[in-house]
């Protein structure tokens, strides 16, 4: 039977045309990590179809960070293109601000197959709040999406990927049934706080595949995945300041 090891998660943030950044991921790159993934069998869905649906094996959801119109402009159009549907987390109270997605924006991709989850309301970090505010961040974040878009939102990404047990507790009591962070491992993976493998403008695509790996996510968490992802930081760091020094002789 298929298990977390066959059920992958990717983090974005912002995706553009011409220039990446640590948050930033090329839209060529995106297309070509994707095309990459679906070629090993992977199936694209959303995120709660993923954790909360029946076990599948290669599973895929592609997930989205703090709803900046960039995903609709260059990451829609690939996604659409290549038959997955994507996951975007939105700061509720952010909506409609400068260069973050408007609710009519959200409805559009709800309505193309695209799930739309929470990033809490403010996004707060959720273990820093007292248990009310907690609650608060959790609740209305829900109940804004719903209202806006009339249909259930079971998802939450929680902010710079902070949780705890008594975030995931308040999560579940706030009616979500799916919650991921960019933290821990597929051992024993539970569908409120289902690990995520980030994905960075400056991860090469040998990087991508070592991430992405079952045994890459099996590392995540322990010592040697600790060393493994330094060593690969210091490495890009190394080439972006090589580079530089290229450019300015």
């Amino acid at each position: 039977m298929p298990g977390p090891s066959d059920r992958l998660v990717l983090c974005y943030h912002s995706v553009s045309p011409t220039a990446a950044t640590r948050l930033t991921v090329l839209s060529s790159a995106l297309r070509r990590q994707l095309t990459a993934l679906l070629a090993q069998g992977y199936r694209g869905m959303t995120f709660e179809q993923l954790v909360a649906g029946p076990a599948a094996a290669k599973a895929l959801a592609v997930t989205f960070d703090d709803s900046e119109l960039c995903v609709i402009d260059h990451a829609f159009p690939i996604l659409s293109e290549l038959g997955i549907p994507g996951t975007v987390f939105t700061p509720v109270a952010a909506v409609g601000s400068p260069g973050v997605t408007t609710w009519d924006d959200l409805s559009g991709l709800a309505k193309s197959g695209w799930e739309v989850g929470s990033h809490a309301f403010s996004h707060a970090r959720l273990p820093d709040l007292d248990q009310n505010s907690l609650e608060r961040e959790l609740r209305e974040s829900r109940s804004a999406i719903e209202d806006a878009l009339a249909r259930p939102c079971l998802s939450i990404a929680y902010p710079y990927g902070a949780v705890d047990d008594r975030v995931r507790a308040a999560a579940a009591a706030a009616g979500y049934t799916a919650g991921c962070t960019t933290n821990g491992t597929l051992r024993g993976a539970d569908p409120l706080q289902w690990p995520r493998v980030g994905v960075n403008g400056d991860d090469s695509f040998t990087m991508l595949r070592a991430k992405t790996s079952r045994t890459g996510r099996a590392l995540r968490g322990s010592r040697l995945g600790q060393l493994l992802e330094l060593g690969g930081r210091l490495a890009r760091d190394t080439g972006a300041k090589a580079q530089s020094g290229l450019r300015q002789t």
